[in-house]
């Protein structure tokens, strides 16, 4: 085990026993060197891999914000790690639409009309509605609608798995967009779609909630020039000519 790994190995630790939990401080830099028998830069280092995934916040200076705080945000290392795969290793998009299928209309069946986060939704598509800012602003609404429905589904993994999928591929989402052969009329769908969608999940009705989030994803990457080949291989997928693959 590498020393930086140390600082990882003791925090797991830590958490499991209960001694530690989300919103707890870590000692001091000097402190962690002479417990873990290790160089304060290891800690340093360990500390700043911990931060990168997500799992501690390193506040600066003095009071109340100072200090190492354990935070938990799976999405955060998620995010990062998706996107490195995508803009490394040229995922195959049946492999993005199918795990946005899976995730999303398992969301969709799975959300509670009670949820806070479908009040949040349901404030998007107003802002939607409002604001004609182009592509950038509406896709980026659409991407905060479509985490708050998982949200609404309870898990919080999965409402993690959303996030960072989503933006993982928010830059590829975006060059769809571009090649679509009217965004007006498109918009304009998408919104009907949303509010259907919404309203599917607020009275109650899961399935048919998921029916619907299946046909509005498939629908766009089907306008948009992606098509899914049902006789290719779960692993492969045709794009139409001139579209870029990720």
């Amino acid at each position: 085990m590498r020393t930086h790994q140390a600082v990882s190995a003791w925090l797991e630790q830590e958490l499991a026993a209960g001694r530690l939990a989300i919103g707890s401080r870590l000692p001091g830099e000097r402190a962690m060197a002479e417990q873990l028998g290790i160089s304060r830069a290891s800690v340093r280092e360990g500390t700043r891999v911990l931060e990168a995934l997500g799992v501690v916040r390193a506040g600066v200076g003095s009071g109340p914000q100072a200090g190492t705080v354990i935070t938990g945000n799976p999405a955060l290392a998620l995010d990062s790690a998706l996107r490195l795969h995508v803009a490394s290793a040229h995922l195959p998009v049946r492999d993005v639409v199918e795990t946005r299928l899976l995730l999303e209309t398992w969301a969709a069946a799975h959300a509670s009309p009670d949820s806070p986060a479908l009040a949040r939704a349901a404030l998007l598509l107003d802002e939607m509605d409002r604001h004609d800012d182009g592509p950038d602003g509406f896709l980026e609404r659409d991407s905060l609608f479509h985490v708050a429905l998982a949200e609404a589904a309870g898990n919080v993994l999965i409402g993690a798995m959303m996030g960072s999928l989503r933006g993982s591929i928010a830059a590829y989402t975006q060059r769809l967009t571009a090649g679509l052969p009217d965004w007006g009329a498109t918009s304009d769908r998408l919104r009907r779609e949303h509010r259907a969608i919404l309203e599917a999940v607020l009275s109650g009705r899961g399935g048919t909630a998921a029916e619907l989030v299946r046909s509005h994803i498939e629908g766009f990457y089907r306008e948009a020039g992606v098509a899914q080949d049902a006789s290719a291989s779960p692993r492969q997928a045709t794009l139409s000519p001139g579209m870029p693959e990720i």
